[in-house]
């Protein structure tokens, strides 16, 4: 595995990828999946992290991956150029809505209140998936890692826990690792809101891009994302501009 200067990304020691057998994907019922993953001996840290998603990779608490199904090349990895974006009307809306509410960026540690608020978004998000149960234990595990530079952004109203935004600061950017929030709280568009701090967040650090993780066309659960534009898209070994016909250079 390569960095964008065609040598390992530590300058030393090659990545090594392993692919997973064929199993069933998990947002399109008629398609197998394959997962690729970075070989988890190998040292990682925040700077290789960041040059692996420039290459389209992605983590899942401390093993980063990247779809490597057969015949399907529906899951991309989407980033935003922070300079270039523009918010349409609804995406405005929802930030001028939520004025009243304050951003406190905490450090990558364990939160009962956090907790309390996992559980409630997954058993209203995802019930009777094996998700809706959670355990302190899986959920650190889930969105931490030994080695990356992780923020726990809460998105609080007076002493009222909303959200949680985790975000991995690289050094290009902002990753989008998970965001939850108060699920009977639909008016407010935190999920947007998420994303849109972090496009502002990002802006005032003067990093250029947010990474979304993956976006999938064909699945109503992932295709939100391109509604942040413009829009980039991993495909063909590069990065290209995401239009509402496809992408283009």
């Amino acid at each position: 595995m390569m960095d964008e200067a065609g040598t390992p990304p530590d300058g030393k020691r090659q990545l090594w990828l392993y692919a997973t057998g064929e199993h069933s994907c998990s947002y399109l019922d008629d398609r197998l999946a394959r997962t690729v993953f970075a070989d988890p001996e190998y040292p990682m840290n925040n700077r290789v992290y960041g040059a692996l998603l420039r290459q389209g990779m992605r983590r899942s608490g401390g093993f980063v991956y990247q779809p490597g199904c057969a015949g399907c090349s529906a899951c991309k990895s989407l980033r935003i150029p922070v300079e270039r974006f523009r918010p349409n009307r609804s995406q405005r809306r929802c930030w001028k809505q939520n004025a009243d509410v304050k951003v406190v960026q905490r450090p990558a540690a364990y939160s009962e209140d956090q907790f309390r608020l996992y559980k409630h978004y997954l058993r209203s998000r995802h019930p009777g998936s094996g998700m809706d149960s959670p355990e302190p234990e899986k959920y650190m595990e889930f969105l931490t890692a030994s080695w990356s530079n992780t923020l726990f952004c809460e998105f609080r109203l007076g002493r009222d826990l909303l959200g949680v935004a985790v975000t991995d600061v690289v050094p290009d950017g902002l990753s989008a690792v998970y965001t939850f929030f108060n699920p009977a709280l639909t008016g407010r568009s935190l999920g947007t809101l998420g994303i849109l701090w972090q496009i502002e967040e990002a802006r005032r650090l003067e990093l250029p891009y947010v990474y979304l993780g993956y976006w999938i066309a064909e699945a109503d659960t992932m295709r939100y994302k391109a509604r942040f534009r413009p829009a980039e898209i991993y495909t063909g070994g590069r990065w290209r501009i995401l239009q509402s016909g496809g992408e283009q250079d």
